[in-house]
């Protein structure tokens, strides 16, 4: 092999520089951490969810600490459309990084009206829809959950955008597979998965729930074994590239979510304990191909025997 390996991988036309992306809703839009990192030199950021107005989220306590993981129940917020095309995307414009943006609502006309304002926008290389957040009580853990309003929502994001269209995958399913190929059949460019797993935290001295919505997402390596799981269980079931999450702490964490399947690789909690970890990852793949003698990393995706 070359001494240095090829790390560039490819998702509905769009090149990414390397498979290592971050997680919506974990890295903002990329400006606090561009203080600690080059974001040219991870694959892409994913912006935090975007709706067609602002939302104020939940109210506090919304985020706690679990055994090997985080619950939060932030409940999507933030500033609206208007002021991520205004703020942020001039930043992320410059900072030379591929753009995913994640785009929310609470009903299907809300998810069409960001997509139809996003549509051909200079800058965004995708889009991700999410249908599966679980903290939006109107509208998301249904959507994200039904086979036919996901692909009747997949549709109709696909028709109203120029840029490709990943869907985020909710775990609180019965079967990933059935959900995978719905998204498929609504003509999605790519799927994501996991979002977080529903879960719950009691104070036992104040016999009281911890989080204001009583329920929250569960992240971080406690969720690994489930996502990889499903993760093998969806890219088998489609043809459509998968973009693998869930847990991803390190470069072997981000190595098992390829070998299931995935093309690329989110990076989610992981960002609020080390804010250089994206980049630690990309570097830990390289010398894994090395160590290996693997010459392109797309010989990792779906590998496991």
């Amino acid at each position: 092999m070359s001494s240095e390996p090829r790390m560039e991988v490819e998702i509905a036309g769009v090149r990414f520089r390397n498979p290592v992306m971050t997680a919506s809703g974990t890295f903002g839009s990329g400006m606090e951490y561009g203080r600690f990192i080059d974001l040219r030199e991870i694959g892409a950021v994913t912006a935090k969810g975007v709706a067609i107005v602002p939302w104020e989220g939940n109210p506090a306590p919304r985020v706690a600490e679990t055994a090997s993981g985080m619950l939060n129940c932030i409940g999507l917020q933030n500033p609206g459309v208007e002021t991520f095309l205004e703020r942020d995307l001039p930043f992320l414009r410059e900072s030379g990084t591929r753009v995913i943006v994640n785009v929310c609502g609470h009903e299907p006309d809300e998810y069409y009206g960001v997509v139809e304002r996003l549509n051909g926008v200079p800058g965004i290389d995708m889009l991700e829809i999410n249908v599966s957040c679980p903290n939006v009580k109107a509208g998301g853990l249904t959507l994200g959950t039904d086979p036919k309003m996901l692909e009747e929502i997949t549709a109709g994001c696909r028709k109203r955008a120029s840029q490709p269209v990943m869907i985020k995958l909710s775990p609180n399913v019965t079967d990933i597979r059935v959900m995978a190929r719905a998204c498929e059949a609504g003509g999605a460019d790519a799927i994501s998965l996991i979002n977080t797993l529903m879960g719950m935290k009691i104070d036992t001295e104040r016999q009281t729930f911890v989080l204001s919505n009583r329920t929250g997402g569960l992240s971080g390596p406690a969720i690994k074994p489930v996502a990889v799981r499903m993760v093998y269980e969806a890219s088998r079931a489609v043809s459509i590239p998968v973009v693998g999450m869930g847990g991803i702490a390190c470069a072997e964490d981000a190595v098992e979510f390829m070998l299931a399947g995935a093309t690329a690789v989110a990076v989610g909690m992981a960002n609020f304990v080390n804010p250089y970890v994206t980049i630690e990852i990309v570097e830990g793949i390289r010398n894994y191909l090395i160590r290996h003698h693997i010459d392109d990393v797309r010989e990792l995706i779906g590998a496991v025997h």
